[in-house]
């Protein structure tokens, strides 16, 4: 069953958590996905069983929370992450971060590094709206972005378009990674299928290369896609997370 919290800046952000011993385990989902999904679900059980605190929740604009996706941007999503981190967790937190999700946490590694014990990204999406979405856009769709403020991409997960908004890419320039040092001073374990279609699997090996720290492990999986789901793939990420514990 679902919580509320009130955001300083008035959002109302929708979590699930469940108690147990630090350091937590905070998942953090992808663009335009919820907590509902398999690895949120799955994990949330696999921390219980262990008795490790964790803590999933929706960005605003997302599943549960208030706010509408199509205004919201990288910045609100970080907000989001940052307040329900200081407002419902303790200490030091393992922060696992699917595609976008990845994103937010290497964010968070960089604005709160004594928030974090460690790092698990699944599909990692640094920089997503600027190398993915702004990258792919053909002139018509740049300028069409530019004068109306926003674009229809079709998507895979869904019978909706993906709306993307003129702010969404202006504000994703804000909060690029790859484009200054990256220290991550704390285990740090990525994984990534070189089936995904979403994150090509060079995006891992170049965020490997480029973020600087002592425990940095990249593992990618043979025929895994982005929703890296399958039991096989969710065992790992649960392996991933013990190893950055140990």
């Amino acid at each position: 069953m679902s919580e509320y919290l009130e955001t300083p800046g008035g959002r109302r952000i929708a979590f699930q958590r469940s108690n147990g011993r630090g350091p937590g385990v905070v998942f953090l989902g992808g663009f335009k996905s919820d907590m509902t999904g398999t690895k949120a679900a799955w994990l949330h059980d696999w921390a219980r069983e262990r008795n490790r605190a964790f803590l999933r929740f929706d960005y605003s604009g997302h599943g549960d929370s208030s706010g509408c996706f199509e205004e919201g941007s990288i910045g609100d999503w970080l907000g989001d992450a940052r307040d329900v981190i200081h407002a419902l967790t303790d200490g030091p937190q393992v922060l696992v971060g699917s595609s976008m999700g990845g994103w937010i946490a290497l964010l968070l590694a960089r604005a709160m590094p004594q928030r974090v014990a460690g790092l698990v990204t699944i599909a990692a999406a640094p920089d997503f709206t600027q190398q993915g979405f702004w990258a792919g856009f053909n002139d018509a769709q740049r300028d069409t972005l530019m004068r109306a403020g926003r674009v229809e991409l079709p998507s895979d997960y869904s019978d909706q378009p993906y709306v993307i908004t003129r702010r969404l890419i202006e504000d994703g320039r804000d909060h690029l990674v790859m484009n200054q040092p990256l220290r991550l001073p704390f285990p740090v374990r990525m994984l990534q299928g070189t089936a995904d279609e979403d994150v090509p699997a060079d995006w891992a090996v170049r965020l490997l290369d480029h973020a600087t720290g002592d425990d940095i492990r990249l593992t990618l999986v043979k025929g895994a896609d982005h929703r890296f789901s399958t039991p096989e793939c969710l065992q790992l990420i649960a392996a991933s997370i013990d190893d950055v514990l140990a």
